[in-house]
């Protein structure tokens, strides 16, 4: 995903144009696309704000989220569990194919960590 002009730029872009230029005029003018400028005149004119909208999916509204519950017992029952281990008991629970990394990030953001024991065992903990 791309990044977002800054407030600064999009702050410059709507005052040339409200100092009466064309938006292809300040696109061409800050050098940025035709539709940028265009796009953030719509935006501004359809809420008021010049702020780049937020991108990607609202946090919590992934696949996983309905198995929390059953992932953080897994991972509490077993701490040392393996993702691939994980993966085929939410299968076999639940249906859901998931991939193991999937299955990682997620007990990531919900705080677990990994780490090795001296005896070269891994185990999970929040």
């Amino acid at each position: 995903m791309g990044k977002s002009h800054s407030v600064d730029l999009r702050q410059r872009v709507v005052s040339m144009v409200a100092s009466g230029q064309s938006r292809r005029a300040a696109a061409r003018h800050f050098a940025i696309s035709d539709s940028s400028a265009i796009k953030l005149l719509q935006r501004r004119e359809r809420t008021g704000l010049i702020t780049p909208a937020r991108q990607g999916r609202p946090p919590g509204a992934g696949k996983l989220s309905a198995f929390r519950d059953f992932l953080v017992a897994q991972v509490e029952g077993k701490p040392d569990i393996t993702m691939p281990e994980l993966a085929r008991r939410l299968e076999d629970e639940h249906g859901l194919v998931i991939p193991p990394s999937s299955l990682s990030r997620f007990l990531i953001t919900q705080g677990y960590t990994y780490k090795k024991t001296d005896n070269g065992v891994g185990t999970r903990s929040r």
